[in-house]
């Protein structure tokens, strides 16, 4: 939830745009209003476990912090005006509209901060605005400029916005980068019913070995689904599962294979990710460039449920609606799958039904709003009113929404208490090892920032790039210099880089 750049070139630069990440973050003493926003919605929900896990938590990042004692005094002293206005406003692609409403609050109220999430709703909502129109004019080369400055929009949780520029590219006879782009996001996305979706898209515009090889990449990263990938390949060859593929009867030039690019950046603005420094002895020349957090997936198709769950997340007056009865269930949904989230959230205000809250929960989710997604979901997953597989799938959007805030032990908590299936459970889990091991490297704790990276590589069969050039260099910092430099050697030879260059010299 990326037509002057031709073949490699472009190919490259769409793996480059999905493993983009933000520049560091000074650091700070103390939170910031928009770290505030979370425990004061939970004062406000009177839900005292939430307080007290936040708290935990805003601790944990500001340890000089000591917050009032009256707690209510955070949201009487906040001075934050009513932000739905420019919500809407995002909602209905009125990017202009909403950037003047913001700058008119903060002359308004001079102690009032935009949230980080609502600056990079608008941005992210300019930058969309922005992609479509350059599609719309052919223009897939300014396109794939828009992808690089802002990758969000190329990530696999969007992947219609990749989907829809490769299929452009492929129009006007540009086949071997349109080959590129889904090659990297099958080398990308963690949700498996993606990857075979972009296998399928891939189908229509490549020669049988060109397939082939977007599948091999496919393999590579998914091991456990041979057999499924087998058949696949199978039936979009037309030829027996193990049979030698034959080439197309016209020949295309093959697309340059992109790097094994893991998952892309989760967020690609304003969260502060302050880079780690190397510690002594170990004089390290370049700091590990900054890992993003794992991206939450979009939601999948799913199987039956096991066992029920019991999770515990902010209660609001949501518990108190009805399992189902809101009229609007039907446009919302049709919203939802057709990726619409601006008009399923439109749709969906105020829900009154339980039903129409939890689809509205995985739209807002999508808007990068995972504190109201965080209400919603909790709401449908506690409320006992739903059938035992929508309140798991609730449950699973509220371990995702923790996890976009950064809270992961308040997600552990949600994993630990729900039978998620089996593909929930690997994103879940994944993210959490993600978010543990930068956490364990920014605290210089290497050791343990190895064993969580990988335990993502054993989990899902693959680590992020990212990542894997952090776990290089933690191995550099614990002193193991001939595992450093054989992880930097794996890393350059996939893709060289900046990061990679000075990784080697490092570890020379």
């Amino acid at each position: 939830m990326t037509t002057c750049l031709r073949g490699a070139t472009a190919a490259a630069a769409i793996g480059l745009a999905l493993l983009s990440a933000a520049g560091p973050a000074a650091a700070q003493d103390q939170p910031t209003q928009g770290d505030l926003r979370a425990l004061i919605y939970y004062v406000e929900s009177g839900d005292e476990t939430a307080v007290q896990a936040e708290l935990r938590r805003l601790r944990g990042l500001y340890p000089s912090w000591t917050p009032p004692e009256d707690l209510s005094k955070l949201a009487a002293t906040s001075g934050a005006p009513d932000l739905q206005p420019v919500y809407r406003m995002i909602e209905a692609r009125n990017t202009a509209g909403a950037r003047q409403a913001v700058q008119d609050l903060q002359a308004k109220f001079p102690e009032w901060a935009p949230p980080p999430d609502l600056l990079r709703a608008v941005t992210l909502g300019e930058a969309q605005n922005n992609f479509d129109a350059a599609l719309a004019k052919g223009d897939f080369a300014g396109a794939v400029a828009v992808g690089q400055s802002s990758p969000t929009l190329m990530r696999c949780d969007r992947i219609n916005n990749p989907w829809r520029l490769a299929e452009g590219q492929a129009a006007t006879g540009d086949r071997t980068t349109a080959i590129g782009v889904f090659r990297d996001l099958v080398a990308s996305c963690n949700d498996f019913q993606l990857v075979v979706a972009s296998i399928e898209k891939t189908r229509a515009i490549a020669t049988d070995d060109q397939l082939i090889s977007v599948i091999d990449v496919a393999r590579g990263r998914f091991p456990s689904y041979t057999t499924r990938l087998d058949a696949l390949q199978a039936r979009l060859t037309g030829q027996q599962a193990g049979a030698p593929a034959m080439a197309a009867a016209t020949p295309s030039a093959t697309a340059t294979p992109a790097p094994a690019a893991a998952a892309p950046a989760a967020k690609a603005t304003a969260l502060p990710r302050p880079t780690p420094a190397a510690s002594a002895p170990v004089e390290v020349v370049q700091a590990a460039p900054v890992a993003r957090a794992q991206p939450a997936p979009s939601r999948e198709a799913l199987v039956s449920p096991g066992a029920g769950t019991s999770v515990r997340g902010p209660v609001s007056r949501l518990g108190t609606l009805p399992a189902s009865g809101d009229g609007r269930l039907a446009a919302v949904r049709a919203a939802a799958r057709s990726d619409n989230f601006a008009a399923c959230a439109a749709n969906s205000a105020r829900p009154r039904s339980l039903d129409v809250a939890y689809e509205r929960g995985w739209c807002v989710y999508n808007l990068d709003r995972p504190l109201e997604a965080l209400a919603l979901f909790s709401a449908a997953a506690q409320s006992g009113k739903l059938g035992g597989e929508m309140s798991r799938d609730a449950a699973y959007g509220m371990a995702l929404s923790y996890l976009k805030r950064s809270m992961t032990e308040e997600a552990s908590r949600v994993a630990a208490a729900t039978d998620f299936t089996e593909s929930q459970r690997k994103d879940v889990e994944s993210i959490i090892l993600d978010q543990r091991g930068v956490r364990s490297y920014q605290l210089k704790e290497y050791r343990k920032s190895i064993a969580f990276f990988d335990g993502i590589e054993s989990l899902t069969g693959t680590l992020r790039r990212d990542l894997a050039i952090m776990r290089a260099y933690a191995y550099l910092n614990v002193g193991n210099r001939v595992e450093a430099r054989k992880q930097f050697e794996y890393l350059n030879s996939q893709l060289s880089t900046e990061e990679t260059r000075d990784g080697l010299n490092a570890a020379r």
